[in-house]
């Protein structure tokens, strides 16, 4: 079961291909619209507050606190049927998005409010953007 590997993400895709060539820099990016001020995650073609302007992409600090959380107990996907439990979060980056990410480490010390900072997963042709205690 070890060699069974991590779900990845559609690095062909149009929208989100910039964001995941920015983690081979270790960069997490979010949007912000030039026109209305909205700030976006996860990486789109328009604003969702005016449906227009320019969105300009900008990195991320990578802090953030834990807006909810659930541990999860059961998988029947044999990746993470390997990590039980594990923590599933959506993250309030500091500079605005909400992203949903793993918070990993220890689980027995999680709570809303939480502080955490940006840690990268590696693969091939792609870094993924999980989260431990800051």
């Amino acid at each position: 079961m070890n060699d069974v590997k991590r779900p990845l993400p559609n690095l062909d895709e149009r929208d989100t291909e910039d964001f995941w060539a920015a983690t081979l820099d270790h960069e997490l990016r979010y949007q912000q619209c030039a026109n209305c001020g909205t700030v976006m995650f996860y990486p789109r073609s328009h604003c969702t507050g005016c449906t227009e302007g320019e969105l300009v992409s900008k990195v991320a600090s990578g802090m953030g606190t834990v807006y909810t959380y659930s541990i999860i107990r059961q998988s029947y996907h044999p990746f993470f049927r390997n990590l039980i439990p594990y923590v599933v979060a959506w993250i309030d980056l500091d500079e605005g998005p909400r992203l949903l990410s793993n918070v990993i480490g220890s689980d027995d010390d999680i709570h809303i409010g939480k502080r955490v900072k940006l840690s990268w997963e590696a693969h091939d042709g792609v870094n993924l953007p999980l989260f431990r205690a800051a």
